[in-house]
């Protein structure tokens, strides 16, 4: 990292500080640090920049891609052939290494700031470290303002730091306050990962003591501000990521993990937060042409496609921290590529697709071994107690998530549809370029929506993403996504159930995942279940309720052992392989996606590559190899 004794100030815009204010520069266009801190708006401007590298995850990854949602075993990237030089293909390929990984490189200015994560995060952490040490003895014109600014440094430098352990899942050195520009740094040491963990709390707690720091944002001057509800959710992650198998070296965290998150959400309980269980918008979601089998399914979906309101009394009390930047128009980058001719980004897996339970709360699979070839996937290992699951009328009686996630072989959507129906196009045809009703057929060789080996438009696995997607959005409705909800209550739920499992608070943990359970009309886990069993329910459930949001790319990891590999789920991802019958029947089948094994499923791909030239930097200065395994 380079470190500068000279920073140029940016100007963000949630802050009530004028840019001709602010940028009242000496005449070399640049204000020393010395300065900045005598100054009551230049210390707010320098606080600003500790905001720079804020990600906007969902679908601001490079070319529109939702990332680690295609990175692991919920989805394929449909830009895998045309897109070959991006970071899924690049990924599926294997062709990752130390000096040009995929994951670091996967912003290339679409401005997610979804890349180069090391060196941006760790500027951050400075930038940070360098507010905190200087705050108290700033020019400031309220004490309200530096208690709060205070806060706001030590909870952004937890973040980054929780983004690093994510990503990189190492142990890192601890900066409390920041290296001089002449400091030798051949004594610079990392910290475990629990270590950093605990650092990383104790961040929050000084956040979370702070009385000037609000627990919500009830105005959008402040929309990208941090609260003390992100610090409890920060909180309840990281302290589930220690505890796994892993980064826990080999402890039994389970239980601190289970003390953590059950008073992080108990904190947030008592400040209003709650699961959104109201549908607000009927008219659109629940509407006929929102083709929903029911309210449960219409809430789930209004929910990801409606951003939350800064608000003292929002009816979404559910979203601890959306992202600042609404997501690109949907319909046309990762929805149903037909609908504009452009692409679709993301296709969810028959994998994704076989977690989804029946509504009488069955799993399909056998949750303990899911596939009867365990890293194939082609030979399903069907739960015995099972009695409405069909293998050749798959999509009936199933999950309301999964009606609100997934767009199938049969399923309806009602839009502006920028071709004319083709004669093969049996379900459609004959039918005009416009706004009309089509029936999503996603059979081996239908014309528009079938599933298809290349193309960007088509699907590679039988099914195309809902999730995110506006009900009738298109081009004559052109209705951007939904700001992206990095933190929600939900995810801490889930948090809690875990750690309660893990650390054999059964009951506990089953009533956490019953209340998830609960807002989509599915019935309660049965009180009999073991806890291996609960666990496999568990890890189940976070893998509908938080389905192509990205966290399934590092659970799959943190489950894993530190000598293990993902080749039981990313090794090979499958698809739906759908015939269209001459009586107008299908026959349902599966297959492998392209034929292509993923080459990212070794044990060296559960933590992600420090770029070489940090490590060889560290190494000529230290003598030490900070290089994770196996790169």
């Amino acid at each position: 990292m380079k470190i500068h004794k000279y920073i140029v100030l940016l100007a963000v815009a949630f802050f009530s500080v004028s840019c001709s204010d602010v940028l009242d520069q000496a005449p070399g266009g640049k204000v020393s640090l010395e300065e900045v801190f005598q100054n009551n708006e230049y210390v707010q401007a320098y606080l600003n920049t500790c905001y720079r590298y804020m990600p906007v995850y969902g679908d601001r990854y490079f070319f529109w891609s939702r990332g680690p949602v295609c990175w692991s075993d919920e989805a394929w990237d449909a830009d895998d052939l045309d897109v070959n030089w991006a970071g899924s293909a690049l990924l599926y390929n294997g062709s990752a290494t130390a000096s040009s990984h995929p994951v670091w490189n996967s912003d290339n200015n679409h401005g997610g700031n979804m890349g180069n994560f090391w060196t941006n995060y760790f500027a951050m952490i400075r930038n940070c470290s360098y507010f905190i040490t200087h705050i108290d003895d700033a020019i400031v014109s309220s004490e309200t303002n530096r208690n709060r600014w205070r806060a706001e440094a030590h909870l952004l430098r937890a973040f980054y730091y929780s983004e690093l352990l994510r990503w990189f899942g190492c142990g890192l050195p601890i900066i409390r306050e920041p290296y001089d520009f002449d400091q030798d740094f051949s004594s610079v040491t990392r910290s475990s990962y629990y270590e950093v963990v605990k650092f990383i709390i104790e961040d929050c707690d000084v956040a979370l003591a702070s009385s000037e720091l609000p627990w919500r944002i009830t105005t959008s001057s402040e929309e990208r501000r941090v609260t003390k509800a992100l610090a409890e959710a920060i909180k309840a992650r990281m302290i589930l990521y220690a505890a796994s198998p892993l980064y826990n070296e080999g402890n039994d965290y389970w239980q601190e993990a289970y003390n953590i998150t059950k008073q992080s959400l108990e904190n947030l309980r008592n400040n209003g937060y709650e699961l959104y269980k109201q549908l607000n918008i009927p008219n659109v979601y629940y509407a006929e042409t929102a083709y929903v089998p029911n309210e449960y399914a219409a809430l789930y979906h209004e929910y990801f496609c409606e951003s939350a309101a800064y608000s003292a009394t929002p009816s979404d009390k559910e979203t601890i921290y959306q992202t600042a930047d609404a997501q690109g128009n949907i319909w046309n980058i990762d929805g149903i590529g037909a609908q504009d001719g452009y692409k679709t980004g993301t296709c969810p897996s028959q994998e994704l697709v076989d977690s989804y339970e029946t509504i009488d709360g069955q799993p399909i699979l056998n949750l303990e071994k899911p596939y009867q070839d365990e890293e194939t996937h082609l030979i399903p290992n069907y739960n015995q107690d099972n009695t409405l699951y069909d293998p050749q009328n798959p999509y009936e009686n199933r999950d309301p998530r999964f009606y609100a996630s997934i767009y199938y072989n049969g399923s309806k959507r009602y839009a502006y549809w920028q071709f004319e129906e083709e004669p093969g196009c049996y379900e459609n045809y004959p039918a005009p370029m416009g706004n009309r009703t089509r029936i999503i057929a996603t059979w081996v060789g239908e014309p528009k929506t079938g599933t298809a080996s290349s193309g960007r438009a088509v699907t590679r696995t039988g099914y195309y993403e809902r999730k995110f997607l506006h009900p009738t959005c298109g081009n004559n409705n052109t209705l951007v996504g939904a700001r992206f909800k990095a933190f929600r209550l939900a995810e801490v739920i889930l948090n809690f159930a875990e750690a309660a499992c893990e650390a054999n608070h059964l009951d506990e943990a089953r009533d956490a995942v019953n209340e998830i359970r609960a807002r989509v009309g599915m019935p309660e886990l049965p009180t009999t279940l073991s806890k291996d069993q609960l666990r496999l329910r568990i890890h189940n459930e976070r893998r509908v309720e938080l389905a192509l949001e990205g966290f399934r790319y590092f659970d799959v990891r943190r489950w894993s052992e530190p000598d293990g590999d993902l080749a039981k789920t990313d090794r090979w991802v499958t698809a739906a392989k759908i015939t269209r019958n001459e009586d107008g029947s299908y026959t349902y089948g599966r297959m492998q996606v392209n034929g292509n094994e993923r080459q990212c499923y070794t044990n060296k791909y559960l933590k992600v590559a420090i770029p070489l030239n940090e490590v060889n930097n560290v190494l000529a200065i230290t003598g030490e190899n900070w290089q994770n395994p196996g790169w």
